[in-house]
């Protein structure tokens, strides 16, 4: 049974000896339900609106702890902020950017990985993670 972020972090902060406070709850919850790549600002703005009690400082230290934690990562693609997004540990994506609007394109293709496995092995190399970005232009854009 695969545990809920919140579950994780909880125990990923009592090894740090931190606490599960209220503010870092609604954080982790609002984060965990956004889909797809958010900024710290974005997602400052969804805590917002349900908890007006909650500063842009909690919001970016608590970010920065779940991807300690390795529930998240930070990506910072060519000219963007930083972003973030939950680890989906079932499935690997890479990413198909936008260069005007900024649009992300989340996608898996199993040829590429298959072909990243044999360029890694003809190497003798071997991955402990990758990322692939790869930047042009959307649909909606040309």
């Amino acid at each position: 049974m695969e545990k809920s972020p919140i579950h994780t972090f909880e125990k990923y902060l009592k090894q740090k000896s931190l606490k599960l406070t209220h503010q870092r709850q609604a954080v982790v919850h609002t984060f965990s339900t956004h889909k797809g790549h958010v900024s710290a600002e974005d997602l400052y703005r969804k805590v917002q609106k349900k908890h007006p009690e909650i500063g842009f400082t909690t919001v970016y230290r608590t970010l920065n702890l779940l991807v300690e934690a390795g529930i998240a990562s930070a990506n910072t693609f060519k000219g963007s902020c930083t972003l973030f997004e939950i680890i989906d540990k079932k499935e690997h994506h890479d990413h198909l950017i936008c260069i005007k609007c900024g649009a992300i394109i989340e996608f898996h293709n199993i040829h590429i990985e298959e072909l990243q496995e044999s360029v890694a092995k003809d190497h003798d190399f071997r991955v402990t993670e990758h990322a692939l970005e790869i930047f042009g232009v959307c649909a909606a854009c040309l």
